[in-house]
C-alpha cells in the first residue's frame, strides 16, 4: 500500500481515497471480524467511561459510532480505533461538575460543546502546521501524568465497588471519605464487582484481544434479570433510549461556559499525544508510516461529528486500537464495520442492557487504567536518570494533589520549563588534545587529553540564542580565569547550530575582554548561517578568519608558528596561487583572512 505521506494534494487529505483505490478482496473478511469484534469491545466500554464522564451510557456508544465513522475516512492509520479514553472521561466528568450546577442538560450540552472546542483546535493546528508543538510534552511527564490518572480514576470508581457513596473532590480527601464509609459496604455489590474483576484479568490473561468484557456484561444482566438482586441495593444502568442520535450544534457556546477552553486544550493535549502514540505504535509493527498532520485534522474531523451528536471528546486509544489490530484489521474499513455494527445494536439491543449492573461498569474501567500505570518505565528513570524519576512523580503527584485538569497543565508546563532549563544552561565542553593525534575533545570526559599549555578550547553544546549567553560567558569566563599565562581562547562552534544577536554580540565582547589581557580570540566550526551572523556583526575583522578551511588545530598552528615555535603540521595545507583558497558558502566570493594557513576541513572534534 503506498505510504500515506507520500501523498499531496486532495487525495493526501482523504487517505479513504488512497486506501479504497489499493483494497484487496482477501482482506475483507479480516475488515469485517475485526469489526464486529471492536463494536463488542466497544459497548461495555464505551458505557463505562460515558458514566465516568458523567453522562448517560448511550452518549458513550455515541461517540465510538461517529468518532469511527470520520476517522476511517481521514485518518492515517490502519488500525487505530476513535471512542472515549478513561482520561479524557474522567478529565470531563471531574472539570464539567463544576460548570454544571447539577443540571444533567447542562452537563451533556457542556460535554458536546467540549468536543466542538477540541475539533476547532485540531483544525486550527492542522491549518497552521502545529504537529511538532505538541511534542514539547515529554514522555517522562506522560508517564507521570497516566499514573496519576489511573489512581484518579481509580478512586472514583472504588465507592461503586463497595456499593457506598464516595464523595469528595481531589484524589486524598476521595480516599478519606472512602475509608470512612467501609464500614457501609454492600456485600452483595462487592461480590459482583469482585467476581467482574476476577473474570476481566483472567480473559484479559488467557485471551487478549478477546471482547471479555461483553461476555461479562451479558452474564451480569443475565443474572440480575433473573434474580431479585435490585432489591439487595444493586444499582443498574437503566433502560437506554433505543435509536441512533440526534443531529444537531450544541445550544451553548464558548463564550457561555467560563473555563471551557483550557478543558479543551488539555482534552486536545491528551487526545493528540494519545492518539499520535498508539498510531505510531501500530505502523511500526504493521510496516507502514503516519501523517503525525493529517492525524490533526482526523482528530478534528471525529470530535467535530461527535459534537453533533451529544458526546464528549474522543481520541485513538491504545486499548481499543490493540483489540482492533489483534483482531485482524487490515484498513480502516474494520471502523466502518464498526460504527455499523454499533447503530444496529442502538437500534435494536437497547432493552438488553437496562439490567446491566453500574459496579461492572466500575470493574471495566478499574481494569482498563491498571495499564495507565507503568512502573517499568518509573523503575527505569530512577535507575538511568534520577531527575527523570522526580519529574515524572512532580506530573504525578500533581495530578492527585491539583485534579486532573490542573495536573495536565502541570504536566505541559512541567515539559516546557524542562526543555528551556536545558536549552538555558547548555554545557560547554573545555577541549584537550587526544594524545597522539591532531583532534580534539572533552577533558572532564576523558582525563588523558593534553591540555595545551597558555591555550583554552571551549565548544558550547548547544545553540547560543538570548536567553543561554550569559551562561556561556560566564562558564568560559571561569574557565579563562584558571588558565595560566593565557595566549589563545579558541571558540569551537561545531555544535552550535544557530546564533543570534544576543550570542555574536557575546563573542564579541569576550574578543574585547580577552583584547585588553592581551589574549587572542579565534572562532572555528562555525556554520554557514552562524559565519554569515558573525560577518553582519563584524566579528571577522576583529578575530580573523571564520571560513570553514579554519580548524582548531590550524588556529593552534598559527598562534605558535607566529610566535616563532616549531609544530608539525596537523593537515596539509591547500595550496592557492594568492595564498588563499575559496570558501563557497562565503557570500560574494568571499577571501581567507591574511596570516591564515587554510587547511581542508577538517574533523578535529570528537563530541
Amino acid at each position: 500500500m503506498t505510504s500515506l505521506n507520500a501523498t499531496s494534494g486532495w487525495r493526501g487529505m482523504l487517505p479513504a481515497a488512497q486506501w479504497l483505490a489499493d483494497y484487496q478482496p482477501r482482506w475483507l473478511k479480516s475488515d469485517v471480524i475485526a469489526g464486529v469484534t471492536l463494536a463488542a469491545y466497544a459497548i461495555p466500554v464505551s458505557m463505562a467511561y460515558a458514566s465516568l464522564a458523567g453522562l448517560p451510557p448511550q452518549q458513550g456508544i455515541y461517540c465510538y459510532l461517529l468518532g469511527g465513522l470520520c476517522y476511517a475516512v481521514f485518518g492515517t492509520s490502519r488500525q487505530l480505533a476513535i471512542g472515549p479514553t478513561s482520561a479524557i472521561a474522567l478529565l470531563v466528568g471531574a472539570t464539567i461538575a463544576d460548570m454544571a450546577d447539577g443540571d444533567p442538560t447542562r452537563w451533556g450540552e457542556i460535554a458536546a460543546l467540549t468536543a466542538l472546542v477540541v475539533a476547532a483546535l485540531s483544525l486550527a493546528a492542522w491549518i497552521f502546521k502545529l504537529s511538532a508543538l505538541v511534542s514539547f510534552i515529554s514522555e517522562t511527564v506522560l508517564v507521570g501524568f497516566k499514573a496519576g490518572a489511573a489512581l484518579t480514576i481509580g478512586m472514583t470508581q472504588l465507592p461503586k465497588l463497595f456499593g457506598v457513596k464516595g464523595g469528595g473532590g481531589y484524589f486524598f480527601e476521595r480516599v478519606w471519605v472512602l475509608v470512612g464509609q467501609l464500614g457501609e459496604t454492600n456485600v452483595v455489590v462487592l461480590g459482583i464487582g469482585l467476581a467482574a474483576l476476577a473474570l476481566l484479568l483472567v480473559g484479559d490473561k488467557f485471551l487478549p484481544g478477546r471482547p471479555i468484557a461483553l461476555f461479562v456484561v451479558a452474564l451480569a444482566t443475565a443474572v440480575v434479570s433473573f434474580t431479585a438482586l435490585e432489591e439487595r441495593g444493586v444499582a443498574t444502568v437503566g433502560a437506554l433510549p433505543p435509536g441512533l442520535p440526534e443531529i444537531r450544534l450544541p445550544s451553548l457556546r464558548p463564550r457561555d461556559v467560563d473555563g471551557i477552553l483550557p478543558l479543551s486544550c488539555a482534552c486536545f493535549l491528551l487526545a493528540y499525544i494519545e492518539g499520535v502514540s498508539a498510531a505510531r505504535a501500530l505502523a511500526a509493527k504493521n510496516g507502514y508510516e503516519i501523517s503525525p498532520r493529517q492525524e490533526l485534522l482526523a482528530l478534528g474531523t471525529a470530535n467535530l461529528a461527535v459534537a453533533f451528536g451529544q458526546g464528549f471528546p474522543v481520541a485513538g486509544g491504545l486499548s481499543q486500537s490493540a483489540v482492533n489490530d489483534k483482531a485482524g484489521a487490515k484498513t480502516p474499513l474494520a471502523l466502518l464495520v464498526a460504527s455499523l455494527t454499533l447503530a444496529v445494536c442502538l437500534l435494536y439491543l437497547t432493552e438488553l442492557l437496562g439490567n446491566l449492573p453500574t459496579v461492572v461498569l466500575a470493574s471495566i474501567v478499574l481494569v482498563a487504567v491498571r495499564g495507565l500505570i507503568d512502573l517499568g518505565a518509573l523503575r527505569n528513570y530512577w535507575q538511568v536518570s534520577r531527575l527523570e524519576f522526580r519529574i515524572a512523580i512532580v506530573a504525578l503527584v500533581g495530578v492527585l494533589l491539583l485534579g486532573i485538569l490542573k495536573g495536565v497543565l502541570l504536566a505541559a508546563a512541567v515539559s516546557l520549563l524542562m526543555l528551556l532549563a536545558g536549552a538555558a544552561r547548555p554545557h560547554v565542553a573545555f577541549l584537550g588534545r587526544i594524545p597522539g593525534t591532531h583532534r580534539y575533545s572533552d577533558l572532564e570526559r576523558h582525563a588523558d587529553n593534553e591540555a595545551l599549555a597558555g591555550i583554552l578550547i571551549f565548544r558550547p553544546e548547544a545553540s547560543v540564542l538570548y536567553f543561554n549567553a550569559e551562561h556561556v560567558r560566564h562558564s568560559v569566563w571561569a574557565g579563562i580565569q584558571a588558565t595560566p599565562q593565557l595566549r589563545l581562547v579558541i571558540c569551537d562552534l561545531s555544535a552550535s547550530p544557530f546564533l543570534d544577536v544576543a550570542g555574536a554580540n557575546m563573542l564579541a565582547g569576550l574578543h574585547a575582554d580577552l583584547v585588553k589581557r592581551e589574549v587572542h580570540l579565534r572562532v572555528v566550526g562555525a556554520h554557514a548561517k552562524v559565519r554569515d551572523l558573525l560577518r553582519a556583526v563584524g566579528l571577522e575583522e576583529r578575530v580573523g578568519y571564520l571560513g570553514r578551511h579554519i580548524s582548531v588545530d590550524q588556529a593552534i598552528m598559527e598562534l605558535q608558528q607566529n610566535a616563532g615555535e616549531h609544530l608539525e603540521p596537523a593537515s596539509a595545507a591547500l595550496e592557492h596561487p594568492d595564498g588563499n583558497a575559496p570558501d563557497e558558502t562565503r557570500p560574494h566570493g568571499e577571501r581567507t583572512s591574511p596570516g591564515v594557513l587554510p587547511t581542508a576541513p577538517s574533523h578535529e572534534t570528537n563530541r
